[in-house]
């Protein structure tokens, strides 16, 4: 039987007056359903009028306008206390032997819940989805053994996304360390490193066209070339980039080509480099840096069009460590990459499975919670 929310759920409005908590305590909310650290000044800002989410407790944006049709909403399941903006909506579920605030929270991350806060939200210049509207939701409430089982699938995909997600930042910032330290001992241009390449696809030895985008990853392209032998040929292991930099979000479209042969418009500039000395991996590690794209910038020359040639690209400067170094160095990154790609294919299955609980929870059908556990398993055999 269908409920409306405003039912299960209270507003709360304690304040930080005072000053029980500080500005390290400030957290912002995330269209993506949880609190991040604020992106405000707080320099020699009074915290005072800030409002409490206390733990098990939600906070919203009610300004729904500019947010990419998503609602900022979170819930404190953390083992503290934070602080939001007065402007925010601090709720709390009235009763938690009727209504769990963990499958309710399950509730608002549908995208459902998206789409019908974007619809019932007005305003002119600033368009909002008042408490009223969120009260006025209608919502299937079962009885909380129903609502502990279905949470705790959700709890079990978001431990193991938790595991992926722990210590990633600092995974990230210590491999950074590392090079840094590694550029501090030994620097070297890659003048000598690299060599251009202009060979043609004059055998049709590839067939696959493609582009090179600003996440520095090559893409299928339609070009409709009539003639596809007079375009660059990219081996494996070879080095393709767009020479124009501009209207790029100042970062430079170059990939490293890790499969099989592959042909590029004859704008782009084709290198490879020296394996005695150094691994395309670890060159291309040092591409994928946000010193790089400003080394790239930089260096870019123009007027209505600003260009990067591949003798700028030759004086930029890496450490050089034996191969071998370099192959951990690589290694090390992969193993990077491959638990941040788990962890973004597990926060996919948390969005896409919370429609399924729901359903699952009103209909109790067993082969909802196939395909539930089904996902989570193939999102881990990735």
């Amino acid at each position: 039987m269908l409920s409306r929310l405003g039912r299960f759920i209270t507003p709360v409005n304690i304040r930080n007056s005072d000053e029980v908590l500080g500005i390290d305590d400030v957290v912002g909310i995330s269209t993506q359903k949880y609190f991040i650290n604020t992106k405000a000044d707080l320099t020699n800002v009074s915290t005072r009028n800030y409002k409490i989410v206390d733990t098990r407790e939600f906070a919203y944006v009610a300004d729904t306008s500019r947010r990419g049709d998503k609602i900022s909403l979170a819930f404190n399941n953390l083992d503290k206390k934070v602080l939001v903006s007065s402007i925010s909506t601090v709720f709390k579920v009235i009763d938690e032997n009727i209504l769990l605030p963990e499958y309710l929270y399950i509730f608002f991350n549908r995208p459902e819940f998206d789409r019908i806060a974007r619809f019932n939200s007005w305003g002119s210049a600033r368009e909002t989805f008042s408490w009223d509207d969120l009260c006025d939701l209608e919502i299937h409430v079962p009885s909380i053994e129903i609502q502990k089982k279905y949470v705790n699938v959700y709890l079990a995909v978001k431990k193991n996304q938790n595991i992926y997600e722990d210590g990633l930042d600092d995974f990230s910032i210590t491999l950074e360390a590392l090079i840094e330290n590694l550029r501090k001992t030994s620097r070297k241009r890659i003048a000598d490193l690299v060599e251009e390449s202009n060979e043609k696809n004059n055998d049709l030895v590839s067939r696959i066209e493609s582009g090179v985008n600003i996440k520095k990853q090559f893409f299928k392209t339609r070009s409709g070339a009539s003639n596809i032998a007079n375009q660059k040929l990219v081996r494996t292991n070879y080095f393709a980039f767009n020479s124009n930099t501009s209207r790029n979000s100042d970062t430079i479209s170059i990939a490293l080509n890790t499969d099989a042969s592959r042909i590029v418009s004859n704008t782009y500039v084709v290198f490879n480099c020296n394996m005695d000395l150094i691994e395309p991996k670890y060159l291309f590690l040092w591409f994928k840096r946000k010193e790089f794209d400003r080394f790239a910038r930089y260096n870019s020359w123009g007027s209505a069009r600003e260009t990067l040639s591949l003798d700028d690209i030759r004086e930029y400067e890496i450490a050089l460590p034996e191969l071998k170094v370099q192959r951990s160095i690589v290694n090390i990154f992969e193993l990077y990459e491959k638990r941040r790609d788990i962890n973004k294919d597990l926060k996919k299955v948390l969005k896409e499975i919370t429609p399924l609980l729901i359903k699952g929870a009103t209909q109790e059908s067993k082969g909802v919670i196939w395909c539930i556990i089904n996902s989570q398993n193939q999102a881990l055999k990735k």
